[in-house]
């Protein structure tokens, strides 16, 4: 599935979802010791489906099915915001930590959506 880019690793979004993989990890590292199996392992599952699933979607042989993956990035990123705001809740980061990290989840989900709609307009025929 090409989409302009012979790979997803040409994809900005892909790229930028890595690095909010790297930073994620970075803040778990600082969780509580009792929560490497609850809340610690459960950011972690999400965060790397995203740039995985943005990865799967775009090495599959048709448009649809690259939509149906973001489709699934996009919920894994609902699913981090969530569980990091659980976790400044709870107290476990810092509020300034988790704001930066929520900047970039901002900023993913507004590439996921941009080349959702671009994809859409591909298939619709008006792109």
């Amino acid at each position: 599935m090409t989409v302009g880019v012979s790979s997803y690793r040409d994809l900005n979004v892909w790229k930028t979802a890595m690095g909010l993989a790297r930073d994620v990890y970075g803040l778990t590292r600082d969780l509580p010791p009792h929560e490497v199996y609850g809340i610690r392992s459960q950011i972690q599952r999400a965060v790397v489906s995203i740039p995985a699933n943005i990865a799967e979607g775009h090495a599959r042989s048709s448009t649809r099915e690259f939509l149906h993956h973001l489709s699934i990035a996009r919920g894994s990123l609902a699913e981090l915001e969530t569980l990091l705001t659980l976790a400044e809740e709870l107290k476990y980061c810092q509020p300034v930590e988790i704001a930066g990290v929520l900047r970039r989840c901002e900023e993913v989900s507004r590439m996921l959506s941009g080349l959702r709609r671009r994809l859409k307009e591909r298939i619709d025929g008006s792109g």
